[in-house]
């Protein structure tokens, strides 16, 4: 992943970036071709601190194959991501941009062993399932053991250990505070959700600048127009 020194998050912020979304693109190497899939994962550590990524596909996925536990994957893991127009910043002689939040994840993948399955989707399921409460949590207990059993079938577990973490969040950290502050202005009065939440992800960078909505608003008179 190519990151300029200003965009580039600290390890542990990658990490839990990652381990926040909990989906991802898996691509690895045939020999020919990249191989690729879109899933969800768990992110987790073993006892030497190495992080750990967890996730599954199904059976006749020529992922399968490529995991020989020696051979490099790479986890690309995106979050929200919107376009900027030229218009928005406060000083001339701007360009359009993109802004936007990745984690690479880098390392080999071996498959999971019989055992370690099932403890595997249980964690899967708990983990997505907290985000949906109130609502009482769904478990594996509730399937016959039979279905179960067959859908387990149906699949093979993997685990990368990652060996490099690689980040990108681009969120305007070369430009100044006025233009700071008016793209994040702008950003937060989209629709788009994903906008939304990079403004919020700007304003939490440049906190002093956002305390006093009175300054945001003299910015986005000086830009109305503009916009």
């Amino acid at each position: 992943m190519y990151t300029p020194p200003k965009f580039q998050p600290d390890r542990t912020k990658a990490l839990a970036f990652a381990e926040s979304r909990g989906f991802g693109t898996v691509c690895s190497w045939n020999g020919r071709k990249p191989i690729a899939s879109a899933l969800p994962f768990c992110l987790d550590y073993g006892n030497d601190g190495t992080p750990r990524v967890a996730f599954h596909v199904a059976r006749h996925n020529p992922l399968v194959k490529l995991a020989d536990g020696a051979s490099p994957w790479v986890m690309a893991v995106n979050g929200a991501d919107a376009y900027v127009s030229a218009d928005w910043y406060a000083s001339p002689d701007q360009v359009p941009t993109w802004l936007y939040q990745a984690v690479h994840l880098t390392g080999t993948v071996r498959l999971l062993s019989d055992g370690e399955l099932g403890p595997h989707l249980d964690a899967l399921s708990t983990r997505f399932e907290s985000w949906l409460a109130p609502k009482p949590v769904w478990t594996s207990a509730k399937m016959t053991a039979g279905r179960l059993e067959a859908m387990k079938k149906a699949i093979v577990g993997l685990v990368m250990s990652v060996e490099e973490v690689e980040g990108s969040f681009k969120l305007n950290q070369h430009k100044s505070d006025v233009d700071h502050v008016a793209v994040a202005s702008a950003l937060g009065q989209q629709p788009d959700a994903g906008a939304q939440l990079l403004a919020t992800e700007m304003q939490a960078l440049r906190p002093h600048l956002f305390a006093d909505d009175v300054s945001q608003l003299n910015v986005m008179a000086s830009l109305e127009g503009t916009m």
